[in-house]
């Protein structure tokens, strides 16, 4: 990691770059409209994977988007008992720097759809709330809650097609931060959480930070994805008020974080750390790794030199590349 801690240029304008105005209230006035797509569960329509929304915590706002590969379902019915049939459950966190978009977005449902059909796997992908409405740890209590949910459900798709001993938290940029700090408390409360048996986490180009700028970031200060001004606005918006960015909401290397890997080594988790080299926050996911090895986690690396942040949303093959080697790394599991 590099220690200068120089402020970005501003030659870019954060606000107009993510189309937000900060509110004197804390709210965001969010302008771009992200398409977003409905769930179906219609089985009279050609689709090769069913979904549905389900409410978490309706004063809270948040719900699962179910995605449930229509080739799971017997033909005479939703039951089944057999075991052998029962599918991993990928429990999915959105990215967007925690300020925007949605389990509904468009590029969201179409990735989990992939990902479901593809891997053959029951998808549940969380609507957590979003900062600075509701700021760090908010998103990070969502995703334990919804752990907690899936625990106790009673929902057809998961009782009847899930396998709770073959689960993994996953999620992309921010999302992948939130799998991995819901990962870091779920690892405290295992026998809470049963019969869900976490296996590992997949942290797809996860957005981590601190007040010294790494090599990547300072080498792609104006990148037209992610730009050093971006990121820091991005943290600045969804941790609490007057912390930087040492809090432990943030940065990998904080005193905290650090004692509760030891429990994800014991536990045995995997964990794929997944990123590309025209990323600005590929120098911290690289330190990522380096941790985990440090502490003995097993952690398996995929690291490719192209391909920009979140560029699986704009390139269909670099999408299925990725789901690829996520299918790999979960059937890899008990071989």
């Amino acid at each position: 990691m590099a220690n200068k801690t120089s402020p970005p240029s501003q030659t870019i304008d954060p606000y107009q770059h993510l189309k937000i105005v900060h509110n004197p209230n804390d709210t965001l006035t969010r302008s771009i409209d992200f398409p977003s797509t409905l769930p179906s569960s219609d089985t009279t329509l050609p689709i090769s994977v069913l979904t549905k929304d389900v409410t978490i915590n309706q004063s809270n706002n948040t719900w699962l988007r179910l995605f449930l590969p229509r080739k799971a379902i017997p033909v005479h019915g939703y039951s089944t008992s057999n075991q052998n049939h029962k599918l991993p459950l990928i429990v999915y966190f959105h990215g967007s720097g925690f300020i925007i978009t949605s389990a509904a977005s468009t590029m969201s449902h179409d990735f989990c759809v992939n990902m479901a059909e593809s891997i053959e796997a029951v998808v549940a992908s969380v609507e957590y709330r979003l900062a600075p409405e509701h700021r760090l740890p908010a998103a990070y209590d969502d995703a334990m809650e919804t752990l907690v949910w899936i625990t106790s459900s009673q929902d057809e798709w998961l009782t009847h097609y899930v396998d709770y001993s073959n689960c993994y938290l996953m999620g992309s940029s921010a999302g992948a931060t939130i799998a991995y700090y819901a990962g870091l408390r779920a690892a405290q409360e295992v026998d809470h959480l049963e019969p869900l048996k976490i296996q590992g986490l997949i942290l797809r180009q996860p957005f981590f930070g601190g007040t010294k700028r790494s090599g990547s970031e300072l080498r792609h200060e104006n990148d037209p994805v992610l730009p050093l001004c971006v990121s820091d606005l991005l943290w600045e918006l969804a941790l609490p008020i007057g912390v930087d960015r040492e809090h432990e909401y943030c940065n990998l290397r904080a005193e905290n974080c650090l004692e509760k890997l030891d429990k994800i080594e014991v536990l045995g988790w995997r964990v794929l750390v997944s990123g590309n080299g025209g990323d600005p926050l590929v120098d911290r996911e690289k330190e990522l790794v380096k941790l985990m090895e440090e502490k003995g986690v097993q952690v398996v690396s995929d690291f490719e030199e192209e391909g920009c942040h979140g560029v699986e949303f704009s390139d269909s093959s670099k999408a299925k590349q990725l789901i690829e080697i996520v299918k790999g790394f979960i059937s890899s599991f008990g071989a």
